[in-house]
């Protein structure tokens, strides 16, 4: 039927039972009664009673009686059924036709429940109208069942979650409590609800298990004390049982064991676990209770015997086994050997732990003391159950044959090994089968069967070091060492000694052991010479760094290397080595010929010590090395409507995760350590290496070029050799063989011409070496000098830059070679020595614009000029050098730098001329000038060059200028062009007395057309009855061209013409001011035709107006050749000229003036080219040379007075 229970729990379809017996007052439930299965939940009066006296004088007293007792005990599940039967109401007369019985009982006991009566026609009939009546009688009959059973079944609930309550106060029983639990579990399973009765037993036990807990850290319940009893009785569990009676009545009576109570907790469990089809849960719960039920009698310090738990163990995980096995057929059991092996495997460890207790894995066998020991163990069994004595393979059976004797119990102990381990193996947990492995290698080992014991405790081993558990490979390594030294395995033995030996898991004696056997053997006599013992170094010593001097590890051929390196020893004990080797592999690169001690050096390590990371450990690292996850999401869409199949997560590093663990340095086995035979190798013999750190050195003697790397450390002692097969980061060192070099170079930034200067030279003798006699030749050059003044030494150094000896040399000097004598030098060493030098002092020729005045330089070259600073002018002398290891001559090349700069000008006073000469010092050196002359090397008889010079010495500073200026003077007609020489001593301010004469400097230039051909006087007269000028007021301009010569050859050019009487030239002359003082009103320019005769003169009269008032310098006054525009040799005028050649026009008439704009300011241009010109040829200007034009006003100054009147002026500047 259905059952709905309260508080929202699902329905359920339950199997409900009922037994009906006859009403007792008895039975009723008493106060404080906690049955459930025997509880009366519903009460029924059956009555057949269809007259009414009869009714009235004994069936409604009865009824009364039967609810006061119901009323008196509180039940109120009751039921009255009246039984119809039409024969006996025809045999009634004084039926009542109104009222009938069922009324009556209604109407007396009914008034509120009339359901509670119901009535049965004829139920012996077979009508329509008796189904009707027994259907309607058996659906009330069930729905009152069941709403008893409910309210029942939950009042039960809540009187039992209150005695839980009530588990902190004192005289409060578990067992009392248990039993009320248990039959809440007893109902559920009546009602085939095994998952609600199996709730009920794993509450208790989680009760009880907590209570033990507590017990444990000191708060203990007293009623736990009946379970601390001692264990007298350990004969398994019992499952073949639905109820075991008699562990349940120990529980009432409060003398069970914990052993009991678990035993009978566990098997309601199973019980209940096998009705679910549950077999593999059964398992796993037995082997977590038989270890929970070990720690909770260690906890509760209960008595348990030798051996004792031992036996309970064992004989309960047989039990569970076989009781699995009887409700799973073979191929169910084969599929979940997983759930299952665990009990195999403490089934084996248990009979293993009996095995030792009984001294039956002895060599001797078992002893009285083990007799007795096995015989209380047997007796503590008791009698085999009823249920297991026809079973020939029982549990009971099983071990009391184990037990027996020592044959047995081998029998059976490697049957359950072997069997374990196969089921180990079978589901993949290898490292469980290694583990049970490792103890069947113990009890081999007891049993003197060593070649058994091997492979099992390799395969430990394997597993521990995988793992990373080091007390068990320590452990585990002692039994190994044990193994093979019973085998004889000599090379294994000790090579599991030195590990051991280097153990600081063991004890020093333990350490000392293992290397006093390492030790002996090393000390035994060799059977045949040549035979050697090959060890892994990492358990006998470490590396720990390397130390090269020279630091960088280079060293030339034939040069002496020398090599600590720090070992640490990992034995107990100091230990004489015989011999330290280093097995060193050489190679040969390609061009490896052209790598110098310089470029091997910059791949070293600066301080030549190179660090050995610390040796790697035999366990693996720990989980948190792993590599993390790396997630990432994957989506698949169906490839038609691109939607979305499916989705998840996928790991990208699977392969890194996955990776199997391999212990990489187990090296139990045989080491295969490959020995390198070598050619070249560095030994160091009679070592004693004490514990800790020991520094050991090496040297060696380069002998062929090449690189040579560190490939093997090997340490002897005895035939026993201890091998690093690779030494990591890679070592090595480099022996070079170097050509010969010969360097110049100068001490100073850069040679200075003129002076002497030192010169080192470096020569790196390299293989060669230098011998008495030896020289370098060096070709002299005509404009330097090799100066042979004094004496010179030379220094050698080492090739390590250290100072080994001194020598004098012998420098010798002829016209064409200077012979320079070297010291007798051995091969990779350095001389080096300083000679002085010196370059004639040249300048290099002027050119023809240095500063002679002509067309101006573009203003954004001079700014580009002034803002980088000149500089100083350099010169190359190459010079060869014949060295005495090569035929092939050197050419090096010095560069010398002029510290002089030289600039020369003309200056004009009338008709009288100077030259000036400006010497500019760009050197950081101060010099003293003396004796300067300026020649004329034109050799012109009439021409005298006057100095204005003081005699006295000039000192000129660094970054200082110095003048020098000479008058010039002619007697005839002066030639076109001079040519001078300027020379003049000079020697450094700072220097000594030098022991030779040194060069004048020299400066040769060239001055043209420095004599006057004209003239310019400007005057500014004030107006009319003014006496000076006034701002805003025009005045008068006069400009007055003079020429002072008559035909001279510079004028016949384009512009000189011919007429009857004289020549004729034509000039533009152009008034402008450069200060904006002046507005320059009408015509400023124009064209005269100046006649060539000495003081013809020209004047021009112009208006101009003073802008500003006070003393204002004229007006400049330009003048210029007017060109036609046929000439070909006119120089056309740069962007800064003041007058635009397309902007003027042929003259047809010699005296015609070129109009130009009535107003000009500083910097405007002509633009008065009318229309009529556009397309003509247009002429040319050429500026007049500054030594022809002289103007006598430059310098002259009027004085300007303010207007009366104010005004405002504008002026229009373009």
């Amino acid at each position: 039927m259905e059952w709905r229970r309260s508080y929202g729990r699902a329905p359920k379809m339950i199997h409900l039972e009922s037994n009906f017996v006859q009403f007792k007052e008895e039975l009723l439930p008493k106060e404080g009664n906690k049955a459930l299965l025997t509880f009366p939940f519903l009460h029924i009066y059956w009555t057949e009673c269809c007259d009414t006296e009869v009714y009235k004088a004994t069936v409604k007293d009865d009824l009364t009686k039967w609810q006061n007792v119901l009323k008196a005990h509180s039940s109120v599940d009751w039921l009255i059924v009246v039984v119809e039967n039409d024969a006996k109401k025809k045999n009634k007369t004084n039926i009542l036709p109104r009222t009938s019985i069922v009324d009556k009982i209604r109407n007396d006991f009914c008034n509120k429940q009339s359901d509670r009566c119901v009535v049965l026609s004829d139920p012996l009939k077979d009508s329509s109208r008796t189904q009707e009546s027994w259907n309607a009688f058996l659906t009330k009959l069930r729905t009152l069942l069941l709403m008893s059973f409910t309210k029942n079944l939950g009042k039960f609930e809540d009187d039992m979650r209150t005695l839980r309550e009530k588990r902190t106060e004192p005289g409060w029983s578990f067992c009392d409590y248990f039993m009320v639990q248990e039959e809440l579990a007893f109902v559920f399973e009546m009602l085939q609800q095994f998952e609600d009765a199996l709730v009920q037993y794993d509450e208790l036990d989680a009760l009880f298990s907590q209570y033990v807990v507590n017990f444990g850290a000191g708060d203990g319940a007293n009623w736990l004390t009946f379970f601390c009893q001692p264990v007298k009785s350990w004969n398994g569990l019992v499952l073949r049982k639905p109820i075991d009676m008699e562990k349940r009545e120990l529980m009432q009576r409060r003398e069970a064991t914990l052993l009991d109570l678990r035993s009978y907790l566990f098997s309601r469990q199973c019980t209940l676990l096998l009705f679910l089809q549950r077999p593999w849960e059964v398992a796993q719960r037995a082997l977590e209770l038989l270890h929970s039920c070990v720690q909770e009698l260690r906890l509760l310090e209960v008595l348990v015997p030798p051996g004792a738990l031992d036996c309970w163990v064992f004989l309960s995980c047989l039990e569970v086994l076989q009781r699995i096995e009887g409700c799973c057929d073979r191929a169910q059991i084969d599929s979940n050997i997983a759930h299952t092996v665990g009990l195999w495997s403490y089934a084996t460890e248990k009979l293993k732990s009996l095995g030792y207790l009984c001294g039956l894995v002895s060599e001797k066998g078992p002893d009285s003391e083990d007799l007795n020991r096995t015989v209380d163990l047997l007796a503590g069994l008791g009698a085999e159950r009823p249920e297991t004595v026809s079973t020939a393979q029982s549990p009971y059976k099983k071990l009391k044959e184990a037990l027996s004797s020592v044959e047995a119990f081998e029998k059976h102990y490697l049957d359950l090994s072997h069997a374990t381990i196969e089921m180990y193996t079978s589901i993949g947990r290898i490292r469980s089968a290694k583990f049970v492995g490792k103890d069947l290698a113990e009890f081999y080992m007891r049993k003197r069967s060593p070649q058994k014991a091997e492979s099992y405790l390799q395969g430990a081993l394997k597993n521990y070091l995988a793992e990373g558990w080091a007390l068990p490979v320590t452990h585990t390594r002692k039994q190994l060492a044990e193994c093979q030294k019973h085998l004889g395995q000599v090379e294994n033995y000790l090579q599991t000694s030195s590990l051991l030996a280097s153990d600081h898991h063991l004890t020093e004696e333990e350490r000392k052991y293992f290397c006093q056997e390492l030790l002996s053997f090393a000390g035994w006599p060799v059977d045949s010479p040549g035979h050697k013992v090959v060890l892994p170094m990492h358990s006998f010593a470490q590396l720990r760094d390397l130390h090269f001097d020279p630091p960088n590890a280079v060293v030339h051929a034939g040069g002496t290397l020398s090599l600590e390196m720090t070992v640490c020893s990992q034995m107990p004990v100091p230990v004489c080595v015989d011999q330290i080797a280093i097995n060193v592999h050489f190679s040969i690169e390609k061009n490896s010929y052209r790598k110098t001690a310089e470029w091997l050096t910059k791949h070293k390590t600066p301080n030549g010590i190179i660090h050995f990371p610390a040796e790697v450990s035999p366990l693996p690292p720990a989980q948190s090395s792993l590599p993390a996850l790396e997630l990432a999401e994957m989506f698949e869409r169906s490839p038609s409507d691109n939607a979305l199949n499916t989705t998840g997560i996928i790991c990208r590093n699977v392969h890194m995760l996955l990776r199997r663990q391999e212990s990489g340095s187990s090296l139990e086995g045989p080491s295969g350590v490959a020995l390198e035979d070598g050619a070249h190798v560095l030994r160091c013999s009679g070592v004693t290496l004490e514990p800790g750190a020991n520094r050991v050195a090496f040297r060696t003697q380069a002998k062929e070029p090449g690189t040579y790397t560190l490939r093997q450390l090997c340490a002897t002692v005895g035939p026993v050799w201890f091998v690093l097969p690779h030494i990591y980061p890679i070592v090595q060192y480099d022996v070079y063989s170097q050509e010969p070099q010969l360097h110049v170079e100068p001490l100073a930034d850069s040679l200075l011409a003129g002076i002497p200067q030192k010169v080192r030279f470096t020569v790196t003798t390299g293989h060669y070496t230098v011998k008495n006699g030896d020289s370098l030749q060096l070709s002299n050059v005509e404009a330097m000098l090799v100066l042979c003044q004094g004496e010179n030494s030379a220094v050698i150094y080492s090739n390590s830059r250290e100072e080994s000896s001194s020598a004098v040399l012998q420098v010798q000097s002829s016209d064409k070679v200077t012979s320079i004598g070297l010291p007798a030098t051995p091969a990779y060493h350095v001389i080096e020595f300083e000679l002085e030098v010196l370059s004639l002092p040249l300048a290099p020729a002027s050119s023809r614009e240095s500063d002679t005045p002509g067309t101006p330089e573009p203003p954004r070259k001079q700014k580009d000029r002034q803002r980088a600073g000149p500089c100083m002018v350099t010169t190359d002398h190459k010079l060869s050098i014949d060295c005495p290891w090569s035929i092939y001559s050197t050419v090096i090349a010095l560069t010398f730098s002029m510290p002089f700069r030289t600039t020369h000008s003309l200056l004009s006073a009338g008709t009288r001329k100077y030259v000036q000469v400006c010497v500019q010092n760009l050197s950081e050196l101060d010099f003293q000038l003396a004796e300067s002359h300026l020649v004329d090397t034109g050799g012109a008889a009439d021409l005298h060059l006057t100095p204005l010079n003081a005699p006295s010495l000039q000192h000129i500073h660094s970054k200082q200028s110095v003048f020098f200026v000479w008058e010039l003077k002619w007697t005839q007609e002066p030639p076109p062009a001079l040519r001078c020489q300027f020379s003049m001593g000079f020697s450094p301010a700072s220097a000594e007395q030098l022991s030779i004469s040194l060069k004048p400097y020299t400066y040769e230039f060239q001055v043209e057309n420095f004599f006057t051909l004209y003239t310019v006087k400007a005057e500014v007269l004030p107006p009319a009855g003014v006496e000076h000028c006034r701002t805003g007021s025009l005045c008068s301009l006069e400009v007055s061209i003079t020429r002072l010569a008559d035909l001279l050859e510079v004028d016949r050019d384009e512009a000189l013409t011919e007429s009857d009487e004289y020549f004729c030239t034509k000039l533009m002359y152009e008034v402008v001011d450069n200060t904006s003082n002046w507005a320059v009103c009408g015509k400023s320019c124009g064209v005269i035709s100046m006649p060539v005769a000495a003081q013809a003169t020209h004047r021009v009269h112009m208006e101009v107006m003073p802008l500003f008032a006070g003393y204002l310098p004229l007006p400049d006054v330009r003048l210029f050749k007017y060109l036609p525009h046929h000439s070909a040799h006119s120089s056309q005028l740069d962007a800064d000229s003041w007058i635009e050649n397309d902007s003027l026009s042929v003259d047809k008439h010699p005296d015609d003036q070129l109009d130009c704009s009535s107003v000009r300011s500083r910097g405007s241009a002509h633009s008065a080219a009318s229309g009529e010109h556009k397309g003509l040829p247009m002429p040319r200007l050429q500026a007049l040379p500054t030594g022809q034009v002289f103007n006598s006003s430059t310098g002259t100054q009027i004085l300007v007075i303010p207007g009366q009147d104010d005004h405002v002026l504008e002026i229009s500047v373009t």
